[in-house]
């Protein structure tokens, strides 16, 4: 299950009207379940739909504290790998039978590319909203342990009283570089253990 944050004023409902706006239509069907802090969107094709394999897809959302958390579940793949199959098999025993598959051949191009499609949709949707996938407002200034300054990341004294900084540097996920602060035990974007 791949995971990512994004950034700012987002709501999971954004992503998922998107989503819904997006893939509600030709041979997929969507549909939205859950709260409003967290969101599960999931899209298949239609049963006995005229071109293309079966797939499904499910994707969470889920309001962080600063932003909202996109995780895409696996695609099942069974029913577009068969479908693919047919085409072959039937391009095999006569060429001019693939012209006859091109809808099918289509439809299962479209379904190999949905996971990056929903990708696309969260970060344009994200963009619109003008958050990111980069650092939150919670790693925009440090604050000294001894007199709750304020400072600048990357700064090693505090401005107001020299102290030294280390201790509340923020450090990186040693699995997907995503930022981290010192009291964060997993990372909130691949889930391992800081």
């Amino acid at each position: 299950m791949e995971r990512r944050i994004f950034h700012g004023k987002l709501t999971p409902r954004d992503i998922a009207q998107s989503l819904l706006a997006e893939f509600n239509r030709g041979n997929y069907r969507t549909q939205m379940v859950g709260e409003r802090h967290n969101l599960t969107v999931q899209i298949a094709t239609h049963m006995g739909s005229s071109s293309g394999g079966q797939t499904a897809l499910t994707i969470n959302l889920q309001e962080v504290k600063d932003g909202v958390m996109v995780q895409v579940g696996k695609q099942h793949w069974l029913g577009v790998a068969a479908s693919l199959g047919v085409t072959a098999l039937a391009a095999l025993r006569n060429p001019f039978n693939l012209i006859g598959r091109l809808d099918d051949l289509a439809q299962d191009v479209e379904s190999l590319t949905l996971t990056e499609k929903v990708w696309q949709i969260a970060g344009a949707v994200a963009r619109s909203a003008g958050a990111s996938h980069e650092l939150s407002e919670k790693l925009s200034s440090l604050t000294c342990e001894f007199c709750d300054t304020a400072n600048p990341v990357a700064e090693p004294n505090c401005i107001a009283c020299g102290a030294p900084l280390g201790k509340v540097q923020p450090k990186a996920c040693t699995q997907c570089g995503f930022v981290l602060t010192k009291n964060e035990k997993f990372c909130p974007n691949c889930g391992k253990a800081s």
